[in-house]
């Protein structure tokens, strides 16, 4: 139908977030407001004494917490670990009391009448430093002799664990014709949303509780964990609300020690208070992501089919365990032979303590990591077997008809035909042409290469997820979703599944999302799972919903159930003009509000398989390191399209996200003095419109199994598969021009320019 799923929609949010009517949290500024900053140390690892006294005295200022004063609090929780092994969570304290592990761990909180009187306050506190040893760099923390981040953390081992089969592995590679080894380091990065963490609390004297505002991915996972582990009170205590969210990226998923501290503050002063980041703040306090090493090893025999794979994995967790943290690389392990047929492998994980911000998930989530690593593999290996890269992918392709196929690693692939999206993408990119294309640039003096990624990622899993669906008496329909939209468009794709079962226009519909006063339950948005997981209960509640809306209208038009149709906001007996406008029916004695609200939760029993092609073709100028994309083409498979407008504009984003992470984003922290010298947009680069490709986006659906309505999550794809296909390409033009075989993100001109340089070193010696 004509606003129905798989029609390119124009998202219904747009108008008034252009228009400036957006309400983000930074926009709410309720009368009598108090403003809170936070004091955080400027020292990597160090013990510390406090002196408020001075502090307090001066005007303004309502309220300093320290860690002695916030003692009753427990600790931000580690939520997710990995399965059947036990990981000690050292305590994130809310305020660190005596000792501090990185830059920015925060130290007290300070509230006052204006938000200069509350800086001014948070300088006057008087902080005594005793600077300890620190660590900067996983590799360097698990070293014999690195300083300690937790005393109970041996060699700052956070955690170990092992995947696949260790001895099946060392036997294929025993019998291998060949081998092929690189060490790949997957740089550290800020998530920088375009609108920063906040928090509104507002003291409820009536019902003795909180209200916090703030921009989150799920309003009930932030308020369960603040009630139960943090603030240790009952939840109907404490109500959370998302307003607009401007980027979340999974580190708005967290809970945050601001949280807490201004819900305490306003409990106390029984006044609003009011808490917003500055941009410093978010590199400094909020989780970051990426941050592994890793060493993999391929096992070929003499025909260039692939044994075995054998991978080390270390990944950086910082000081301390953020909510997801030691799953993330877990989850990213389990991916790592990617979309081919690899009949052994063994993978070794380590997390390690380091003095720095903790890491947690951001954009995909352990599978951006597991891509870039085994598609930058198969790359190598074709240049060692002197084979084409799509040939050699081709040649070990997981097929069409061994699915389901259960991995090495224990991930079942329900579906997925990865050579003809490969293909379509080599088609649409003109890859046969590439060799004229690659001459002509010569001519200019410039490099030239072309890469591919051929990705699965596992997602779609967040459930059980409740809706419910509501037909009001204007006729319009109410969704109350536990998803939470951050700009992905949810109104606008919820409108499209209840459009195909009511007949309901989008602008007939409201979406309701981020009050757990108004919704009962929710699992929040991540994992590439609002239309997975909140889209299948959306559909399940809004048939229910067309069902009984039917039997009422039965009754009313005296006709049989069966042969009545939904469509244009009216319920019609099909193939005659008698029908009840739905604003009529809601208005019917016999209209009772059980029988005009249904509700349905899914629960995944399975992960969804997104897969797809990334083609990326870049020209490089040898002389200044300077790398332009000039062709991008993506080919995704997911499953079902429900809105191809939206989708585009998904993979748009996420391929924007890793061609910054490949060519110039990058976490940097001072060994020496463990500064994080990245602190501020000054120095961290982010990707601009104008040096962006203009995207060539199609999908080749092959619909999920796993899946009721056949989607394959979306929301992190484009991330998953454009680093390797835009490192792949720079290798390539290296490769070609100077049998440069690696260099590591971000590929920026300066390192590219280095390592021709060091070519001609090399020539010369």
């Amino acid at each position: 139908m004509k606003f129905g799923v798989g029609q390119s929609v124009r998202r219904k949010e747009d108008d008034p977030l252009l228009r400036g009517a957006g309400r983000y949290v930074a926009d709410y500024l309720p009368a009598d407001t108090l403003h809170a900053v936070m004091v955080s140390s400027p020292h990597a690892h160090a013990r510390f004494r406090l002196d408020v006294n001075q502090a307090w005295a001066m005007p303004g200022v309502r309220l300093i917490l320290t860690g002695e004063d916030v003692a009753s609090l427990g600790p931000l929780p580690c939520q997710a670990g990995i399965p059947d092994i036990e990981i000690w969570s050292p305590p994130h304290l809310v305020l660190a009391r005596d000792e501090v592990r990185h830059v920015g761990d925060a130290v007290a909180f300070v509230v006052a009448d204006t938000l200069e009187r509350a800086k001014d306050a948070a300088e006057a506190i008087d902080i005594q430093w005793q600077a300890l040893p620190h660590v900067i760099g996983a590799i360097a923390a698990l070293e014999n002799g690195a300083a300690q981040v937790w005393p109970k953390a041996s060699g700052n081992l956070a955690f170990e664990v092992t995947l696949g089969e260790r001895a099946a592995t060392a036997k294929a590679f025993a019998a291998a014709a060949r081998t092929v080894s690189v060490t790949l380091v997957n740089q550290r990065l800020v998530t920088n949303y375009l609108d920063t963490r906040g928090v509104i609390a507002q003291w409820d004297a009536a019902r003795d509780r909180v209200t916090l505002t703030l921009g989150s991915q799920g309003s009930h996972a932030v308020r369960d964990t603040l009630a139960n582990d943090v603030l240790k009170i009952a939840p109907e205590k404490l109500r959370v609300v998302t307003p607009d969210v401007g980027g979340g990226f999974g580190t708005k998923l967290f809970t945050y020690r601001e949280y807490a501290l201004a819900a305490l503050a306003a409990q106390r002063l029984k006044r609003t208070v009011r808490w917003i980041a500055e941009r410093m703040e978010h590199f400094l306090g909020d989780a970051q992501g990426r941050d592994n090493i890793t060493t993999l090893k391929l096992a070929l025999d003499d025909r260039g089919h692939f044994l075995a794979l054998d991978i080390d994995i270390v990944a950086d967790m910082g000081a301390y365990l953020s909510a997801y943290a030691p799953y993330i690389p877990y989850l990213g392990a389990g991916m790592s032979p990617g979309v081919y047929d690899i009949p052994a492998c063994f993978v070794r994980l380590r997390g390690a303590y380091t003095h720095t911000i903790p890491v947690d998930a951001y954009r995909g989530a352990g599978r951006p990591e597991a891509s870039y690593a085994i598609e930058r593999l198969v790359d190598a290996a074709a240049h060692e077997l002197d084979v084409a890269p799509d040939v050699l992918r081709r040649r070990n392709f997981i097929k069409p008809k061994a699915m389901p196929y259960a991995t090495a690693t224990g991930k079942v692939y329900d579906s997925g035909e990865f050579a003809a999206h490969m293909a379509l993408a080599q088609e649409i990119g003109d890859w046969d042409g590439f060799n004229k294309r690659a001459a002509a640039a010569k001519r200019k003096g410039l490099l030239r290469g072309i890469g591919l990624a051929t990705y699965v990622e596992a997602c779609g899993t967040m459930g059980p997820d409740t809706a419910t669906v509501m037909l009001e008496q204007d006729g319009g329909i109410v969704a109350l979703m536990g998803s939470q939209s951050s700009g992905q468009g949810h109104a606008t794709a919820y409108a499209q599944i209840i459009a195909d079962h009511l007949g309901v226009p989008p602008e007939r519909v409201r979406v309701l999302q981020g009050d757990t006063d108004r919704i009962a339950t929710g699992a929040g948005t991540g994992g590439s799972s609002s239309i997975p997981c909140g889209g299948v209960s959306l559909a399940g509640a809004a048939e229910k919903l067309a069902g009984s809306l039917k039997k009422l209208a039965a009754d009313a038009l005296e006709a049989n159930a069966g042969d009545l149709e939904l469509a244009d906001g009216v319920v019609r007996v099909a193939g005659t003009d008698r029908a009840i406008a739905l604003a009529d029916l809601a208005k019917r004695p016999d209209a009772t509000p059980d029988k005009l609200t249904t509700s349905d939760a899914f629960t995944p029993r399975a992960a969804t398989y997104p897969n797809g092609t990334h083609l990326a073709e870049v020209e490089i100028d040898p002389a200044t390191g300077a790398t332009r994309i000039v062709n991008y083409v993506v080919v995704d498979d997911f499953g079902v399209s429900l809105n191809p407008l939206l989708l585009a504009g998904q993979v748009h984003g996420g391929a924007v996200q890793g061609i910054g992470q490949a060519l110039m984003e990058q976490t940097v922290y001072d060994r020496d003095s463990g500064q994080l010298v990245t602190a501020s947009l000054m120095d961290y680069a982010l990707p601009r419109a104008e040096g962006m490709p203009n995207f060539t986006f199609e999908t080749r659906n092959v619909p999920c199994r796993n899946n009721p309505l056949g989607v394959k999550g979306a929301g992190e794809a484009g991330a998953i598969g454009s680093c390797p296909a835009v490192m792949n390409a720079v290798i390539d033009a290296l490769w070609r021009a100077y049998r440069i075989r690696h260099i590591d993100m971000p590929a920026t001109p300066e390192r590219i320019w280095a390592a021709i340089g060091e070519h001609f070193r090399r020539e010369r010696m």
